[in-house]
């Protein structure tokens, strides 16, 4: 089984953004932050989402039970019910839903923000790069 948390972080709205990620299971305990493009809040939590998704992917981690905590309700909701009412974030559900094919038992949870706070940390750090990226293109 494979326990992830995921959180994202933005400076406006939309405004520069950054993803962070723990991931735990068996013989594995990893964090990674990193930058995003300009996003809204909601919009980066989804693009954290589909990050993790190809990242478990790319690494065949597919198969395994995996649980998923996020403290974004609106990314939970949508994946849970499967259906996206805002135009913004259906693109993104379209993406979620052909990746998830690939994921036989990926659950999604909320959680509250106080029992997320490392990938919070990591979204933070994720930001400030994006925030570096941002300011060496100008």
């Amino acid at each position: 089984m494979i326990k992830s948390y995921i959180d994202a972080s933005t400076k406006g709205n939309p405004g520069p953004s950054g993803g962070g990620i723990i991931l735990l299971g068996d013989g594995i305990y990893e964090q990674e932050s990193f930058a995003l493009s300009e996003l809204t809040n909601h919009q980066a939590e989804f693009a954290v989402f589909n990050y993790l998704l190809d990242d478990l992917y790319q690494r065949q981690l597919y198969n395994q039970t995996i649980l998923v905590y996020t403290d974004s309700q609106i990314l939970a909701q949508t994946v849970q019910k499967n259906y996206a009412k805002n135009p913004d974030f259906k693109k993104f559900l379209a993406e979620i839903q052909e990746k998830l094919t690939n994921f036989p038992l990926l659950l999604i949870e909320w959680i509250p923000e106080a029992k997320n706070k490392g990938a919070d940390h990591l979204a933070r750090q994720g930001l400030q790069k994006a925030l570096r990226l941002k300011n060496r293109r100008k």
